[in-house]
């Protein structure tokens, strides 16, 4: 350390204690990175790499950004993988310099910054939820607890290791907290989702000491208020509670006591499936095309936020699915009421959001003004809603809006209309609030005003009308009589008011104790503004975070009054209805579409090809469909329909149906499409053969399962063995419901051996050599694959075309005579590529087609068209 400068000693004994993160080390405007961090940021961030000094002989590398646009360079290095420690001024430079011209400004790190524990809107995506989540395992039993503390979420599952991967798909955390030694199997269920893996000591998750340090972050004795938590699910609360403590440096997080959780509540998808499904995140990338793209509707973040929970997770409890089908069906019913709540919906702010900033010591003043607005505009929900007879769901939620009357209108005295952005930039407080600042601001604005006042005070008290209060460099601020009139000032009782200051050739100079202070007041105006502005602030914080729990509560009111008349906006304008719920495992659909399709198909002007879909079992007995049909017939997007409708019924949704009857789903199974997996080394085959196989080692009863073309990753007698022996195990195992779809037409004769499966078509009409898809799923088995159509209309040269049918001709006459299968292949001519065809002649004049184009029929009368109909037949004999 002695050979650099204090100051850099200084920055290597903090970035010391924060190794595994870039430090942001703050010099006056600029937050500057020094060393290794230098260059990974100059690198990461695209800025100029420059350097500072030297080290042991070497040059410091040293880059910089500025501290009023951290914030877009902070999200760029959260993107990349990186942590970064905040390292503020924790003084003024004029404070350091009072130990010692060579005092260094202390600096601390307040903040480190995590994927998982962002909090501002730069940094964040207003609409999803940003989790940070912890998972623990002892002795084979697992728990995963999960927090965002930009809304104040908590929660904790028992998670066995099988459900950790589908649980992290539902929640799709940012970053997941594990102990170290965590193995890697768990590490790349991790990684699978794209969240980063955050390693902590084993006594972070100590489950001995877990309930006495989540309890201290509530203030309570014991959890026992809470809840039962099993060691597992306590190991996992306090380590995130341990690494909000690392992250925020004491400024611990306003979270909501911790909910338990359980696997049976929530509609079980596993990884695979979400992703087959498109739920929440294209195949393609992105968000556009997905269910939650074409159902979204919500105006608020809140609602947004809740939106994708409930499509993440939809309920398997009856009682709540109905419940919410009743807030749904009331805003379908009631436009007007559903109306006139939309408008008060957008004016409102991200509640939630705005709270936890502020809890954090980070809120400015545009989130005290999105609390005081959010607070006025619940206000207004609550009287538009009075009165009306509400289903249980949206009674609750209006009554979550109520009981903030003080608090908003302390808010509405206190704070300008549109305050700004950061407090230290003044002017957050209205005038007329408080009048100590009403006064400081008025010295600041109006001193010499102020001063004029005073003076003409003095006039009136000495008598003296040339009395001048008067200002220079030396003195500051004095009283200044000509000496004609000095005698009487000097004088009592005047003089024990006036003290004099100085006396020149033509007046004397005087000043008084209100002056003096007068002047430190104007001097210190500014300062002083801010300082009780901040004092301000202060209080006005304490007296929402007092009501923390009231206003959490009313954020999640708005948001569930903002989703129930958003799904009620999509069902009116798709023509959705709303599903009969039911107790059994009835499942039929009338009139079934798929929402992202036909939302596709309607941009484009063309119908969708509604469907019906019958899946109800006879006692416990397997009700499956075994769908055959040619590719591009639409198997794949009925098999989705089905699902996307049973997810979209449990999580409370009306769904694009005539009519459906859904007896409750537990788990629903997907099995369609296929890539390779070449991270993991498996080929296309071995993904479809994983994917099922965990189908048929979880699926139970009440799951829904919908298979795509099983086994055509390896031969035919290979893949066909596989498909069969899979529907099988299906219909006498698992006893589920299913939808299969098959290119294996031999598996058709399965429908006259397994009570429980039924055979189901897509029709296609044939017209002169061409196929024409029909989209329409019929009673019956199909004969053939239309294959070589599907080719032809890919583009493939008619001559491979035209091949394709004569093997296809003499491989089914083959097949129809019994014959061998290589002696018909061995009797095949080679390929030959047709020579191209010759140049088509253009027509000549056709003079049947000059006696159309002549012809207009609206002016003929019947004769006339009569004698018209023999004049072309005519025409036609002759060409």
């Amino acid at each position: 350390m002695s050979q650099v400068t204090p100051m850099m000693a200084q920055y290597l004994e903090i970035k010391a204690q924060h190794a595994d993160a870039l430090l942001f080390y703050r010099m006056g405007d600029f937050y500057e990175m020094f060393f290794d961090d230098a260059v990974a940021a100059a690198e990461a961030l695209d800025i100029a790499l420059t350097k500072r000094g030297q080290h042991l002989g070497d040059d410091i590398p040293m880059c910089g950004v500025p501290a009023h646009s951290a914030e877009s360079y902070l999200l760029t290095l959260i993107r990349k993988g990186f942590r970064v420690a905040i390292c503020e001024q924790m003084e003024d430079p004029a404070e350091a310099k009072k130990r010692g011209s060579k005092a260094v400004v202390r600096r601390e790190v307040i903040r480190l910054v995590t994927p998982g524990t962002l909090t501002e809107d730069t940094l964040l995506e207003a609409r999803r939820h940003n989790y940070l989540a912890a998972y623990a395992e002892i002795r084979g039993d697992g728990a995963l607890a999960w927090c965002d503390i930009s809304t104040g979420d908590f929660r904790v599952m028992p998670c066995p290791p099988v459900r950790l991967g589908p649980e992290l798909a539902r929640l799709m955390p940012r970053e997941v907290l594990v102990s170290d030694g965590m193995t890697p199997e768990r590490i790349a269920a991790i990684e699978e989702i794209g969240a980063a893996v955050t390693p902590l000591a084993p006594s972070s998750f100590d489950s001995r000491s877990a309930e006495g340090r989540v309890a201290r972050l509530f203030g309570v004795a014991s959890l026992d208020g809470f809840g039962s938590f099993d060691r597992p699910e306590l190991g996992a609360m306090a380590a995130l509670v341990d690494y909000l403590d690392l992250t925020q440096k004491g400024s611990l997080p306003l979270l909501r006591a911790p909910r338990r959780q359980s696997a049976a509540q929530v509609l079980q998808l596993d990884a695979a499936t979400r992703r087959n499904l498109e739920l929440t995140h294209a195949l393609a990338g992105g968000r556009a095309n997905t269910l939650l793209s074409v159902i979204d509707r919500t105006l608020t973040a809140g609602g947004a936020r809740l939106l994708e929970r409930r499509l993440s997770g939809p309920s398997t409890d009856l009682q709540t699915i109905r419940d919410r089908h009743d807030a749904v069906a009331f805003f379908v019913s009631d436009r007007l009421v559903r109306d006139d709540l939309e408008r008060q919906l957008r004016r409102i702010p991200d509640l939630d959001r705005a709270l936890s900033r502020l809890a954090l010591d980070r809120g400015g003043p545009r989130d005290m003004a999105a609390i005081r607005d959010a607070l006025s505009g619940a206000a207004a929900l609550h009287g538009a809603l009075s009165g009306v007879d509400l289903p249980t769901v949206l009674a609750a939620a209006r009554d979550g809006l109520a009981g903030h009357d003080d608090l908003s209108a302390l808010l509405d005295r206190a704070l300008v209309a549109e305050p700004p952005v950061q407090l230290r930039d003044g002017g957050s407080i209205a005038p007329g609030y408080d009048a100590d600042l009403d006064a400081v601001r008025r010295l600041r604005d109006e001193g010499r005003g102020v001063i004029a006042g005073m003076q003409a005070e003095y006039v009136e008290a000495t008598g003296v009308a040339s009395l001048k209060i008067k200002h220079n460099n030396v003195l500051g601020y004095f009283i200044e009589t000509t000496a004609t009139h000095a005698q009487k000032i000097l004088s009592p009782p005047l003089s024990e008011t006036f003290i004099h200051r100085q006396t020149t050739a033509n007046a004397v100079r005087f000043t008084t104790l209100e002056l003096s202070e007068l002047e430190t007041k104007i001097l210190n105006a500014g300062n002083r503004a801010q300082e009780i502005e901040r004092a301000l602030f202060q209080s006005l914080r304490e007296a929402v975070l007092g009501q923390a729990d009231r206003i959490g509560l009313t954020a999640r009111a708005l948001a569930e009054l903002d989703l129930a008349a958003a799904l009620a906006r999509r069902a009116t304008e798709g023509n959705w209805t709303r599903p009969e719920m039911r107790e059994d495992r009835a499942f039929a659909i009338e009139g079934g579409r798929h929402p992202v399709v036909e939302a596709a198909l309607a941009r484009e002007g063309t119908p969708f090809v509604a469907n019906d879909c019958t899946l109800s079992p006879e006692g416990d007995g397997a009700a499956i469909t075994l769908l055959t049909g040619p590719n591009m017939a639409g198997k794949s997007t009925f098999l989705r329909q089905n699902a996307l409708i049973a997810i979209l019924a449990q999580m409370g949704s009306f769904v694009p149906a005539e009519r459906a009857e859904i007896g409750l789903v537990s788990q629903v199974f997907s099995r369609v499409g296929a890539a390779d997996d070449l991270a993991r080394g498996r080929s296309t085959f071995m993904v479809e053969m994983v994917e099922t196989a965990t189908i048929l080692n979880q699926a139970d009863a009440r799951a829904l399962v919908i298979l795509d073309e099983i086994g055509r990753g390896t031969a035919t007698y290979d893949g066909l063995s596989i498909a069969w022996a899979t529907l099988e195990h299906l219909h006498e195992v698992n006893r589920c419901r299913a939808l299969f779809a098959t290119h294996y037409h031999e598996m058709t004769s399965l429908a006259g051996r397994l009570p429980g499966l039924r055979n189901a078509t897509v029709a296609v009409k044939e017209w002169e050599g061409e196929v024409i898809f029909l989209h329409e799923v019929r009673e019956g088995a199909a004969d053939r694959s239309y294959g070589v159509q599907v080719a032809k209309l890919a583009g493939l040269p008619d001559s491979v075309v035209a091949r394709a049918h004569e093997v296809l001709d003499a491989l089914e006459k083959g097949e129809r005579e019994g014959g061998d299968r290589k002696a018909v292949i061995d009797d095949l001519p080679l390929f030959a590529a047709a020579p191209p065809p010759r140049p088509v002649k253009q027509a000549g004049p056709s003079p049947l087609k000059d006696r159309l184009a002549a012809v207009h029929p609206d002016e003929m009368t019947a004769r006339e068209a009569l004698m018209l109909l023999y004049d072309l037949k005519d025409l036609a004999e002759k060409s």
